[in-house]
């Protein structure tokens, strides 16, 4: 069977990524071809840093509809690095180009600078590549085969929350919840939603707890499999979260917290909602580990594992 291949953005050039790209492909094999969309100086630097031996075939974007059978192997297509700041825009401009000619639905992006290449414009990469697919509803989905979590509200100053939780943002987030697992993963997903105060209770007269999460929650209870709100501070306890395959907060650390100290890298960040499936990473750039050779790939390699059959 023929895969369509695997298109990899590294993202920095100031990054882990090719250290923990090297390090995958010397770990485990992928029946999808790899391409990467990057400077091939750059490559070459670093394939020399980390004595990766292995062979990488350039490729043209006007040969790339052509008759070519692509292997299990990795490939490049070059994309110069300029002196300024979008060379990280110019690549995923590659990747999004071949993705809406129809080339292939699969995407990994590397660890991104958000301040350096997204320059306050967006929240985040999520909210980026959702914007030049005129996505309106989509997720971040923070993924393990155990427990996933999906935040309501993503890169957002705590004091603005508040004013994002609404029956209609939390409502799309459960709905694309709800579809990205039948699509893609083929069941239908236990879903638990936090509340937003603690214990689910306030001391002031409005409490978005009773007040739009836990009547929203009834509504669907007849259609999708659903429960909450729950305590923040308790669902993430063993014998709560295992009733469960993923758990939606109304805020980033709410969520991303307890799920990074499960599983630390082994996990993985999925926007849900596109047209197509883009996998990143759990981590950032890590600029302070550069040339150690100590970065765990592992986040990066279940980001391959996840797309290899799709």
């Amino acid at each position: 069977m023929n895969f369509k291949p695997i298109l990899i953005v590294p993202g920095e050039t100031k990054s882990v990524f090719f250290e923990i790209f090297f390090k995958s492909m010397k770990l485990k094999t992928y029946l999808s071809p790899l391409i990467l969309i990057c400077d091939k100086s750059t490559l070459n630097k670093e394939k020399k840093k980390y004595k990766f031996n292995k062979k990488i075939n350039q490729i043209f974007l006007k040969d790339i509809h052509n008759k070519f059978v692509f292997k299990k192997e990795i490939y490049l297509i070059d994309v110069k690095k300029q002196k300024n700041n979008f060379y990280v825009h110019d690549c995923f401009e590659v990747a999004f180009k071949l993705i809406k000619e129809g080339f292939s639905h699969k995407l990994i992006n590397g660890p991104i600078n958000k301040t350096k290449t997204l320059k306050k414009k967006y929240l985040g990469i999520t909210e980026y590549v959702a914007k030049q697919f005129n996505q309106k509803k989509f997720a971040m989905l923070i993924y393990n085969k155990k427990l996933a979590v999906c935040p309501v509200t993503t890169h957002l100053p705590i004091k603005l929350v508040v004013k994002k939780i609404s029956k209609k943002n939390i409502r799309e987030k459960i709905i694309v919840v709800n579809d990205f697992y039948k699509k893609y993963l083929g069941f239908k997903p236990k879903i638990a939603v936090v509340g937003l105060n603690p214990h689910c209770e306030s001391v002031l007269k409005f409490n978005e707890d009773t007040k739009i999460i836990g009547p929203l929650i009834k509504a669907f209870r007849d259609k999708i499999n659903i429960k909450g709100p729950f305590s923040a501070d308790t669902i993430f306890l063993k014998n709560n979260r295992k009733k469960f395959d993923i758990i939606i907060g109304m805020y980033h650390d709410q969520v991303l917290t307890p799920i990074k100290t499960l599983f630390e890298y082994d996990a993985i960040n999925i926007t849900i909602g596109l047209p197509f499936l883009r996998v990143t990473p759990d981590h950032g750039p890590n600029e302070k580990m550069i040339g150690k050779n100590i970065s765990n790939p592992i986040s990066l390699i279940r980001s391959l594992e996840f797309l290899d059959k799709k």
